[in-house]
């Protein structure tokens, strides 16, 4: 089959690689229909990846049909319609069993929990995925959600909707989401389900700002965002900030503008093992702090029944399509955040 291949910092390839197959009776594999590049695979694509290895195939966002089942595979049969989450949980440990995929306790690593950050388990930025466990590893996808929108559910909305849940957003609340990429637009369509009144966007790219705007997000504009942030809300701060970036000058923003007694959760990924964080800010203000990793499993059901009720559109976070032979441009356009790019779909079928 033809798939995309992770080679050093810039170099991702197309080409082939050997077909997956059904190597235990609880696994599956699906055709891919249609495919994302994430924002975390920006970190794999920039040098900064999570395994030191090469040559794997990256991504963890997918749709698919299922053309192959293993025995003991009960709830899919060839030809359903499927959302293959992110997270792969190895369904047998109480965690896994409650939703919790990111929390297994058999992993020995976060590399077994994701697709295409290691060899342990291959993206699916390709023609074919193999699926572990896939009673639970696979979700039955309703016919009146696109796959536009559905690849967006397979991790970038449920991270979104984590980190507004994390910040225990309350209706009537002011929220300032930081990013506004695919999981910010998306944590900023969950705050207003969640009942905020008021959805700041902070991001560096004016393009991004103007989109969200027209979400109903207020841009925070100029040089110096927390003073942005201060003035638009009074002197006060927002109630809760949803980080989106990962970066250390993000958290640091997120952590100096929320108000007094206010709540930053953070789900931008982020690598730095010694993150400077300030106890006697957080102590002075009492601030609440959440950061951790979405378990997918856990958060869709909710967001595939505000999908299909027109409450949340995951889908308009996409402004690029791309064919899966075309992946390398997709990700240097990415990667470069030009041509107003968002969030580029691959389609293995073009």
């Amino acid at each position: 089959m033809k798939a995309l291949t992770y080679h050093g910092r810039h170099d991702i390839r197309y080409g082939e690689v050997p077909d997956p197959a059904v190597t235990s009776p609880a696994d599956a594999v699906v055709r891919v229909t249609a495919a994302g590049i994430c924002g975390s695979d920006l970190h794999i694509y920039g040098g900064n990846g999570f395994s030191p290895e090469l040559g794997y195939t990256p991504g963890h966002e997918c749709v698919g049909v299922v053309v192959d089942t293993g025995g003991q595979v009960t709830r899919f049969k060839p030809g359903d319609r499927v959302l293959v989450p992110a997270s792969a949980g190895c369904t047998h440990c109480r965690s896994c069993a409650a939703g919790f995929t990111a929390r297994c306790e058999r992993a020995k690593s976060s590399t077994e929990l994701c697709y295409g950050v290691s060899p342990q388990l291959q993206g699916s930025q390709a023609q074919v995925l193999a699926v572990p466990y896939a009673d639970v590893n696979l979700v039955h996808l309703p016919e009146d959600i696109s796959d536009e929108a559905a690849v967006v559910l397979t991790d970038n909305a449920p991270t979104a909707w984590y980190g507004c849940r994390r910040a225990r957003i309350q209706p009537g609340e002011t929220v300032l989401v930081i990013g506004l990429g695919p999981v910010g637009l998306m944590a900023a369509q969950s705050a207003f389900a969640m009942g905020a009144a008021r959805v700041l966007g902070a991001d560096l790219v004016a393009e991004r700002r103007a989109f969200a705007a027209g979400l109903g997000v207020e841009p925070v504009e100029g040089d110096d965002a927390r003073s942005a942030v201060r003035d638009m809300t009074g002197g006060r701060g927002p109630d809760a900030v949803v980080e989106a970036v990962g970066s250390d000058a993000t958290i640091q923003l997120a952590l100096k503008s929320v108000r007094q007694a206010g709540r930053v959760s953070v789900i931008g990924v982020s690598q730095n093992k010694a993150f400077p964080f300030h106890m006697g800010l957080a102590q002075i203000k009492e601030l609440e702090f959440a950061i951790g990793l979405c378990s997918v499993h856990y958060e869709l059901p909710p967001l595939i029944a505000l999908t299909r009720a027109g409450r949340i559109q995951p889908e308009v976070v996409i402004s690029h399509r791309f064919a899966l032979s075309e992946g390398p441009a997709a990700y240097e356009l990415f990667a470069g955040r030009s041509d107003g790019v968002r969030k580029i779909l691959l389609d293995p079928t073009a």
